[in-house]
């Protein structure tokens, strides 16, 4: 039970509200007038203070399976997920049923992390997320209308996931031009790695990689 609790608190607590809480201070610098720049960088360091305490506290989290996720799959955890975070979240779950463990943590993670930079770094207004199994491998895409532009190098969570989710014979794909909002997409084989083809989500990563010029898994 204490397990359990300290999982909830992590995920649907203080994660976001540290994850507003930074999204707040942002405004505030934004609003603050030319004269109080003393202000300004003082609110600069609190926020790169507290990007690192969200990133220090997702590091943490990983470990640590949602307990939605563990009881009921990845529908009803992707639900608490969206209904509890900063930005309206749209969801499009066609997943009847549950998977292979592995498959819907690394699921979870990629669509968690992904959202997460959304509210964060895009300072979106909205995200959209769509799952489906389709030919053996469950496909997630991930679409925010923020500013674009990611660069996953610089510490987005992003490149650790793609590790993991290859790890598990998986491809992970990322668009990000700059203005014009960020899609990440995966693709899971539920039964052993996939098979040679293109993407089955619409697009193939050369596609992608050509569209962005950003990041691509190869």
């Amino acid at each position: 039970m204490t397990r359990r609790r300290i999982e909830r608190d992590l995920y649907d607590g203080v994660q976001q509200h540290l994850i507003s809480s930074n999204l707040t201070l942002r405004t505030a610098q934004a609003a603050a007038p030319p004269a109080a720049r003393e202000l300004a960088e003082g609110l600069d360091k609190v926020i790169d203070g507290m990007g690192r305490v969200i990133d220090e506290l997702r590091e943490i989290a990983r470990r640590i399976h949602p307990p939605a996720l563990a009881q009921a799959g990845l529908h009803p955890a992707l639900k608490a997920l969206g209904r509890r975070f900063t930005v309206p979240v749209r969801l499009d779950v066609r997943v009847e049923g549950r998977l292979p463990e592995q498959i819907e943590v690394a699921a979870y993670y990629a669509i968690a992390e992904a959202m997460t930079n959304a509210a964060k770094h895009a300072r979106a207004s909205v995200v959209d997320v769509a799952v489906d199994v389709a030919g053996g491998v469950l496909r997630v895409h991930i679409d925010d209308d923020g500013c674009g532009g990611a660069k996953p190098a610089e510490g987005s969570g992003l490149v650790g996931l793609k590790d993991r989710i290859e790890a598990l014979g998986g491809q992970l794909w990322l668009a990000s031009p700059a203005g014009a909002g960020t899609t990440v997409k995966a693709a899971l084989p539920l039964h052993g790695p996939p098979a040679p083809g293109p993407l089955p989500i619409g697009s193939t990563p050369a596609e992608l990689g050509e569209h962005t010029g950003v990041w691509a898994a190869e």
